[in-house]
């Protein structure tokens, strides 16, 4: 697993802005961390931009923060 992998990533659809916005809770907690025209689109920049943020905090040698955001409901594997 990679370090980015522990954090909750989430794109949703914002009416008011017409496009997908991405959040990251748990490192970006003002908001929406990124904007797009698809949800796909919306979904890469996000993990690129929480690979990115992982690793500065890393090479700065910062603590990475504790995720503490979970989805609402686990998954159960079929």
């Amino acid at each position: 697993m990679k370090a980015q992998d522990q954090y909750l990533k989430f794109v949703r659809w914002e009416e008011a802005d017409g496009v997908y916005v991405g959040y990251c809770p748990d490192l970006f907690p003002w908001g929406g961390a990124c904007h797009a025209g698809t949800e796909q689109e919306a979904y890469r920049e996000l993990c690129a931009l929480v690979a990115e943020e992982v690793e500065d905090l890393l090479r700065e040698g910062k603590p990475l923060p504790t995720p503490t955001v979970r989805p609402m409901r686990e998954a159960l594997v079929a």
